[in-house]
């Protein structure tokens, strides 16, 4: 009897898939599949099979409304990955050629992996039915999603009578791990995104929505026992060249044309010395700014805009420089000659450093009431450096230090940080910063136009002559998440004196609590809402001297609806400061004003069809006119629409409107538009026009300083772009830039230009 049972136990064994054998195991197959998106390779048949059938948002662990497979292996050199999306209704799957990271709100299918098994970070590689590749890297600690990231991996994809299939090849190189021998364990999920009445988040694994940590919660799979770089030295040749023509409009009359001419190569080399070390070095890079940057208005704001890197040797790895600050801010560096960096990440050790020069200075100076940027031609050398202890999932703490130096000017920061989680649903985090800064002449010189002794005296200036040298800075949060609510507290302060001039720190002389919290609803298949959540939070600021800066209190609630809507409702009592009386001094008390602002803010959003997306905010509030320093009645409306027509032409157009009224008259009336235009010809290749317009009209007998009636200004690029990957590209274009004030009577160009760039990745 025992044999037999033995016997039949056996021959079950024998029968299961070898899924169900080896639940968490990677097969390790030499054969490479043929990265066709068909799954026809007899290599699938032995890769470890995976059922993607769990939604996880916005509902919690319910079952999928279709059946989908995710199929992996590895050969030692590359990760292989197949999808089988299943679909009842193939002609409603959503699907555009686009530019790769444009695609998220495709159907998609895709694998997160955490490569070092830390819950600390995770690659993400997305794919649309059409091959369009998207990736990014979560960051857990800064729970952020760097969607510039770019690997260069294959896929390809297929719609066919029963849904979709996607192959991808994902080469290790792409990826640092551990560099130990034998199996490696690593932590994955394999997801596929749903859009149609819902944007259902499909899952291989369930997930506890009141653990905020997601990558967490990732199931462990073991294997790569093999697993090698293979090719770990890229080369990157770069051609750029440019024809220019330039120049200055004063008084209504426009100058002659300057020209200029430039050809320049570069070469940018990536080694990976072992899967966890990576050092990149590049000379004479290419960091122009082949697409122009999103149009922002800046009329009534004191603070600098924040613009995003966008820059390839600067993203590589750029999560380990992550703390909870941004103290490392890479687009300050503008105009390098070259550049060094080395990054790994060894058994916990985290470790990141890069040095580069640089042929301009930009730095911003910073205040409590607004900011300035200086622009210095002139040279500067740059270096940051970056520790992460990983001590185990519950605990880390991190050490940072950057310096900038130019002549006779410095900033030097030093850092730590600590993030603790004691339970799944508290969180205790910290940062602590110093900085030692020295000024020069030159930034008096820029920000007073002239010398000191005709100087019209700002904060900025004041900040600049400052004595005191030297400031800290210290950060602190808890939050308590459970799964319908959550309750936060902060406090942050910063010297008068501290500077990070590597980073992105706009305001200083201040101290800042918060406290808030948020309660969630969820609904089920059966309502027609998925998702509601309530928010409120209070805060006050204090400058150095204890004297108020700011109170406020703000409130909203959100929900998700049919079409992919949703909907946010707000509303903000904020008591605040204005502008200084007397400019010649720092203080608040007896020199400013304490107007009282309220608004109310509504934005919506609908998905209502494949290819459409419309959003709208509104908001109507009486904000502080810092131009004139007073209270005004400020109305702000800002459309978006993006529209496939097609699965090659997609339009995307963004305005923004924004008109103050002060004292019974207008102040101001502002226009931005912003519009983009692209046929994309297929997965590599696309034309672009982008056209961002800017029509501004003030009231002169409004203002308590002479101001410009009229201020437009026009900026226009014509772009081709070919990508074989994101390292193998060619770029050509046009583009323009002309203004109109009040000395002219239409807009007149004062910048033209013609520009290509050439890339080719060597892969050794």
């Amino acid at each position: 009897m025992l044999k037999a049972v033995t016997c039949s136990f056996a021959a079950l064994l024998l029968s299961m898939p070898v899924s169900a054998l080896n639940t968490n195991q990677i097969p390790f197959i030499q054969q490479a599949a043929k990265i066709d998106g068909l799954i026809d390779d007899n290599v699938w048949h032995q890769a470890l099979e995976i059922d993607i059938n769990n939604v996880t948002w916005p509902y919690e662990n319910e079952k999928s409304p279709v059946k989908t497979k995710a199929y992996i292996y590895e050969n030692g050199q590359s990760l292989f990955v197949a999808f089988d999306a299943k679909d009842p209704n193939p002609n409603l799957i959503r699907a555009f050629y686009r530019d790769r990271d444009r695609a998220w709100e495709d159907d998609l299918v895709g694998i997160k992996i955490d490569s070092f098994n830390n819950a600390q970070s995770a690659y993400q590689f997305f794919i649309n039915p059409l091959g369009v590749q998207q990736d990014s890297i979560e960051n857990e600690l800064t729970k952020s999603e760097n969607g510039s990231w770019n690997g260069i991996w294959d896929s390809a994809g297929t719609i066919n009578e029963d849904g979709f299939i996607v192959e991808i090849e994902i080469p290790l190189r792409v990826l640092n791990f551990s560099n130990s021998t034998g199996n490696k364990t690593m932590a994955m999920e394999f997801l596929r995104f749903f859009p149609r009445n819902e944007r259902l988040r499909i899952s291989s694994m369930t997930l506890q929505h009141a653990n905020p940590c997601w990558i967490c919660q990732m199931p462990k799979y073991q294997g790569l026992a093999k697993a090698k770089q293979s090719s770990d030295i890229a080369i990157i040749p770069t051609l750029v060249g440019n024809s220019q023509e330039t120049r200055d409009i004063e008084q209504g009359k426009a100058k002659p044309w300057q020209k200029a001419h430039n050809i320049e190569p570069g070469l940018d080399i990536k080694w990976a010395i072992t899967p966890d070390t990576t050092l990149n070095a590049t000379l004479n890079p290419d960091f122009s700014q082949v697409e122009a940057d999103t149009g922002q208005l800046s009329v009534n704001n004191s603070f600098s805009l924040f613009f995003p890197e966008k820059r390839a040797f600067f993203l590589d790895n750029s999560d380990y420089f992550s703390s909870h600050l941004n103290l490392i801010h890479t687009r300050n560096i503008s105009a390098p000659d070259y550049g060094v960096k080395l990054t790994g990440n060894k058994s916990g050790h985290t470790f990141a450093g890069f040095i580069a020069n640089d042929e301009r200075l930009n730095v911003v100076i910073p205040g409590n009431l607004g900011s300035r940027v200086v622009s210095l031609e002139r040279k500067s050398e740059n270096m940051a450096l970056r520790y992460r202890r990983d001590v185990n999932k519950a605990f880390s703490f991190g050490l940072t230090s950057t310096t900038r130096q130019s002549e006779t000017y410095k900033n030097q920061v030093a850092s730590f940080d600590a993030k603790y989680k004691p339970t799944k649903s508290d969180l205790f985090e910290l940062q602590l910063f110093g900085s030692d800064t020295q000024y020069d002449q030159q930034f008096v010189d820029y920000l007073c136009d002239s010398t000191l002794a005709n100087c019209d005296l700002t904060e900025s200036v004041l900040r600049v002559t400052d004595d005191d040298a030297r400031g800290v800075g210290y950060y602190l949060n808890y939050e308590h998440n459970q799964k319908h609510w959550k309750a936060f507290s902060s406090y942050q302060s910063r010297d008068a004196a501290v500077r990070t001039d590597m980073g992105f720190i706009t305001q200083v002389d201040f101290n800042k609590f918060v406290f808030g919290g948020e309660y969630r609803w969820y609904g089920t298949e059966q309502n027609w809402w998925n998702r509601a959540k309530w928010y409120g939070d209070w805060d006050i600021s204090h400058n150095e001297n204890g004297e108020l800066l700011e109170k406020e209190v703000q409130t909203n609630f959100s929900i998700n609806g049919p079409l992919q809507s949703f909907i946010d409702f707000g509303v903000e009592h904020r008591k605040r400061t204005g502008l200084r009386h007397d400019e010649t001094r720092i203080a608040i008390d007896g020199n400013t004003s304490l107007f009282t602002e309220n608004s109310q803010w509504t934005y919506l959003e609908l998905k209502p069809m494949a290819g459409i997306f419309a959003g709208l905010k509104l908001s109507k509030s009486n904000r502080v006119d810092l131009a004139n320093n007073r209270l005004g009645d400020l109305t702000f409306v800002r459309p978006v629409i993006n529209l496939n027509i097609g699965k090659h032409f997609e339009l995307r157009f963004r305005h923004t409107y924004e008109k103050m009224n002060a004292e019974g008259a207008d102040v101001y009336s502002a226009n931005l538009t912003d519009v983009r235009l692209t046929y994309q010809f297929n997965i590599n290749s696309y034309l672009r026009l982008a056209i961002v317009n800017t029509d501004i009209s003030r009231n002169p007998n409004n203002y308590i300083n002479e101001v410009d009636a009229t201020y437009k200004s026009l900026s226009t690029q014509l772009l081709y772009s070919y990508k074989l990957n994101p390292q193998t590209v060619f770029f050509a274009g046009y583009s323009d830039h002309g203004f109109q004030d009040d000395d002219l009577s239409k807009i007149i160009k004062d910048d033209k230009r013609i520009f290509m760039k050439f890339s080719y990745a060597w892969l050794m």
